[in-house]
C-alpha cells in the first residue's frame, strides 16, 4: 500500500488560466478515495495528473515517499482502469487480462496462474477463452479491473468506470470493486459525476467545482454538513433546498424566503451577522405538521408536483420565488394543488453567508443520525 500526496499541484493548458488551482490533499495507503464533481470540473484531468498521462504545471505530486512529478508512467507503480474498458478485441479474456504481465517478460505459467486468480475472484473463469465482443458490458467492465488488478499494483486509478452499465448492473458493480479493493488492501483513487457513487463507495470524497477544491471528508459528515451551497446541492438526491434569508434581531427569527419565520434560540440570536444569508434545509427534514402544532411553527404549502416513489414520497412546492422539495417515507395520496401543513426544526437548517458562501451554521438536529459507536435498540 502507498499514499498518494498531492501538494499545490495546478494544471494550466495555455499559462494563463488553471484547468485545476492549488490542490492540496494526502490519499493514505489502502484509502479508497473518490473525486466527484460535475462535468469539466478538472476530476479526469487530476487523475490523468497522478497517472503520468498529463503534465504537471505547478506543484508537487508524491507517490509514497518520491516525487513523481517527472516519473513515466509505467515507472509509477500503479494500474488504471477506463471509462470505455479499453480491451484488445483481437485477444481472448485470458490474454487482455494478462496483457501487462507479458509486456514485463513475466513467465507464462505465472501469468496463467495469475491471470487464472483474478479471474476466480471476479467470476470470469468461464470466459477466459472468450473475445470481448462476446460479452456484455459488465463482463467487459470485470475485465478491465481484472487486468488492472493483476499487475499487483499498490495503487488503481479509475475513470468514471461505470457510467456506460445500466443501473441495476452499476449497482452490483460499486459493491464488487468496494469488495475486491478491501479484499486487497489496494490504495484506490476513483472518479466519478455519481454522487450515489461516491456516497457508497469512498471512505473520503473530495468535491471540485471550477478545478477548485470545495469540501474533502467522509461521505455522510459532507452530506450533513457541507461546507458551502455548491455542496449542499450537489450532494444529495433531491439535493438540499435552498433560499435567500435574513435575521429579525428583535423578533428573535429567521426569515426565509420572505414567508418562513423561524424562531431562533436566544443564545444564538448574537451571532449573527446583519448581512443577508442563504439558508438550507435537506428534503427529508421538512415534517408534516399535525394537528398539535403551533399555527406559528407551521407553514402551508400549494404542492406543485409529486413522486410516488413506492418507498418514498417527494413532492415540490414554492416557498417565496424558490422551488423546494420535501422526502417522506412511504406512500402519501398527495395530489398537484393540494395544500400541505410542513414544519422544519431550527436545529436542521444549514446557514451560508450569501456573498462568500461560507457556512456559519451547520446542523445539529439529523433525526436518526447515530453519532460515533452507538447502537439503536
Amino acid at each position: 500500500m502507498k499514499k498518494v500526496e498531492l501538494i499545490d499541484l495546478s494544471k494550466s493548458y495555455d499559462k494563463q488560466v488553471n484547468v485545476i488551482s492549488n490542490i492540496n490533499v494526502t490519499i493514505e495507503p489502502g484509502e479508497f478515495f473518490v473525486l466527484v464533481g460535475p462535468s469539466g470540473c478538472g476530476k479526469s484531468t487530476m487523475l490523468r495528473m497522478i497517472a503520468g498521462l498529463e503534465q504537471i504545471t505547478s506543484g508537487t505530486l508524491k507517490i509514497g515517499e518520491v516525487v513523481a512529478n517527472d516519473l513515466p508512467p509505467d515507472k509509477r507503480d500503479l494500474s488504471m482502469v477506463f471509462q470505455n474498458y479499453a480491451l484488445y478485441p483481437h485477444l481472448t479474456v485470458q490474454q487482455n487480462i494478462s496483457f501487462g504481465l507479458d509486456v514485463r517478460k513475466v513467465k507464462k505459467d505465472e501469468q496463467r496462474r495469475r491471470a487464472e486468480e483474478v479471474a476466480k475472484m471476479l467470476g470470469l473463469m468461464e470466459f477466459l477463452k472468450r473475445k470481448p465482443r462476446e460479452l456484455s458490458g459488465g463482463q467487459r467492465q470485470r475485465v478491465a479491473l481484472a487486468r488492472a488488478i493483476v499487475s499487483e499494483a499498490p495503487i488503481c486509478l479509475m475513470d468514471e468506470p461505470l457510467s456506460n452499465l445500466d443501473a441495476k448492473l452499476r449497482a452490483h458493480m460499486r459493491s464488487e470493486i468496494r469488495r475486491i479493493q478491501r479484499t486487497l488492501g489496494i490504495t484506490m483513487i476513483y472518479v466519478t459525476h455519481d454522487q450515489v457513487e461516491a456516497m457508497t463507495m469512498g471512505d473520503r470524497i473530495m468535491i471540485l467545482h471550477e478545478g477548485k477544491i470545495q469540501q474533502v471528508g467522509k461521505p455522510i459528515d459532507i452530506y450533513n454538513n457541507p461546507a458551502n451551497p455548491f455542496v449542499a446541492t450537489f450532494i444529495g438526491s433531491p439535493p438540499m433546498n435552498l433560499a435567500q434569508a435574513m435575521v429579525d434581531k428583535k423578533a428573535s427569527e429567521l426569515i426565509v424566503g420572505d414567508v418562513w419565520r423561524l424562531p431562533i434560540p436566544a443564545d444564538e440570536i448574537d451571532a449573527f451577522p446583519e448581512a443577508p444569508l442563504m439558508a438550507g434545509i435537506r428534503p427529508e427534514y421538512l415534517r408534516p405538521a399535525t394537528k398539535e402544532t403551533k399555527e406559528d411553527d407551521k407553514i402551508i404549502v400549494e404542492v406543485t408536483n409529486v413522486e410516488v416513489l413506492g418507498n418514498e414520497t417527494v413532492f415540490s412546492f414554492l416557498l417565496g420565488a424558490d422551488e423546494w422539495q420535501a422526502k417522506w417515507s412511504g406512500q402519501w395520496h398527495i395530489d398537484i394543488g393540494d395544500s400541505i401543513p410542513l414544519l422544519a426544526d431550527y436545529g436542521a437548517l444549514c446557514l451560508f453567508e450569501s456573498e462568500t458562501g461560507n457556512r456559519i451554521k451547520q446542523p445539529t438536529d439529523l433525526g436518526n443520525f447515530v453519532f460515533g459507536k452507538e447502537v439503536l435498540v
